[in-house]
């Protein structure tokens, strides 16, 4: 019997499938090794006829000016042309002739960030990140309730910014619960929604970094079908989320269940930036119409938050302020995969709140301390290649052991060794 003849491959797909193949390759190799060896896995757009300084070099002097704080790319153009000669050498930029270490010129930073892929940049800052992030292999069965490895997901506007389409950026993140690092990213594209592009982003971090028995904390808008189905049996790890109206049918089952005899199983009180905040949690195991309704669900929850805080208000006469005590209180559902031999109240409740951590440490510092809304880069790659080198600068501080970002950058402008030690950069001279 004559063997069957292999049908032959159209060009345009072999060539698409040998891009993927080097993309797959120069991931993993960013994934370990050096801050250098990353950004040397990122491909060069440049003519390879005159270029004098490698891309690894400029894009590590790059992420040097934001860790030290600049804002813009004026701002990193300005501090790479003065950058200290320590720094220059450990980035590895290039010798003049008399033997000194030169930095690259602000043009060819503008057309690096210009011509370079953003997608291609953020994909292998995240796997750097995530590599140094990893928790390991979660072991099976869970022996009892305890902390999993969580990974939130949320997506942020780059307000400053504008596509070819005249839109404003959207762009899709998951991040570590525990050092709070940007490790996947992905564009939100003019003609959808964060809703599909969540398997994708947590498809392409599951070739990084393994999720199964993870826990994918997300918000109410993510809360479908789909995705419970997705995230449980394709990642085969565990979800947590929350329940609000935009799921009518879902949160009316919950709503309608027995809460009144159901204790209260944990709570916490916080007191801190003017508010006194007390939050409780109630959970029972899903009940069969639930089960039927949504894929996987195993515990749901009712956390009830309750906030006072002091606030300054103008006085009726107009005339000076008045101290005013202002109390709000909040309900939430929750349905999670996990069940209670995985999970207990204390941990939903923490799952829940470490979610809110890529807003607060992440998308806030962007915006606050690195004023990204206020930036003038619009056009491009280049609001892109700023916002990922921002979520890096962040991930390495807090990865370095750092809480508190504004206070680091401050230091570092003054401090060579802290600088390369977060970098992870030494001087070779």
């Amino acid at each position: 019997m004559p063997a069957q003849s292999r049908m032959p491959v159209p060009a345009a797909a072999e060539d698409a499938l040998g891009e993927l193949a080097a993309h797959a390759a120069s991931l993993h190799a960013a994934s370990g090794g050096s801050l250098l060896s990353c950004f040397a896995a990122v491909p060069d757009p440049r003519d390879p006829r005159g270029v004098r300084h490698s891309l690894a070099s400029i894009l590590a002097m790059c992420a040097a000016a934001v860790l030290c704080g600049c804002t813009s790319l004026e701002d990193v153009t300005a501090w790479v042309s003065a950058a200290p000669p320590e720094v220059l050498a450990a980035a590895g930029c290039r010798r003049s002739t008399p033997g000194a270490r030169v930095p690259p010129h602000p043009d060819t930073i503008v057309r690096v960030f210009t011509l370079i892929s953003a997608r291609q940049l953020a994909d292998l800052a995240g796997a750097f990140l995530a590599r140094r992030a990893a928790a390991g292999p979660v072991t099976f069965p869970i022996a009892a309730p305890g902390w999993l490895p969580g990974i939130a997901v949320d997506g942020k506007a780059v307000r400053g910014a504008a596509g070819p389409d005249g839109l404003v950026p959207y762009l899709l993140a998951a991040a570590t619960h525990d050092t709070t690092a940007v490790i996947a990213e992905r564009l939100i594209g003019p003609k959808t929604s964060e809703v599909p592009e969540l398997a994708p982003l947590l498809r392409g971090l599951n070739e990084r970094v393994l999720l199964a028995g993870h826990v994918i904390t997300i918000d109410a808008g993510h809360t479908v079908r789909a995705h419970a189905t997705f995230i449980c049996q394709e990642l085969m790890a565990h979800y947590v989320m929350t329940v609000k109206r935009n799921t009518p049918g879902l949160y009316d089952d919950l709503d309608a269940l027995d809460w009144a005899s159901v204790p209260v199983q944990h709570e916490t009180t916080e007191t801190g930036h003017g508010r006194h905040e007390h939050r409780t949690i109630q959970v029972m195991d899903a009940p069969d119409h639930i089960r039927a309704r949504f894929p996987h669900a195993r515990q749901v929850s009712l956390i009830e938050r309750y906030v006072t805080r002091t606030v300054r208000k103008r006085k009726d006469n107009g005339r000076g302020y008045k101290k005013v005590t202002v109390r709000t209180a909040v309900a939430v559902f929750v349905i999670t995969s996990l069940d209670a031999r995985e999970a207990g109240p204390e941990h939903l409740a923490g799952y829940v709140r470490r979610h809110w951590r890529i807003e607060n440490k992440i998308h806030y510092v962007r915006d606050v301390t690195y004023r990204e809304d206020a930036s003038r880069v619009r056009t491009r790659s280049r609001p892109r290649v700023m916002a990922t080198l921002r979520n890096l600068a962040i991930g390495l501080i807090r990865q370095a052991g750092h809480t508190r970002i504004a206070p680091v950058i401050r230091k570092i402008r003054y401090d060579i060794r802290l600088l390369l030690a977060i970098l992870g950069l030494q001087n070779p001279s």
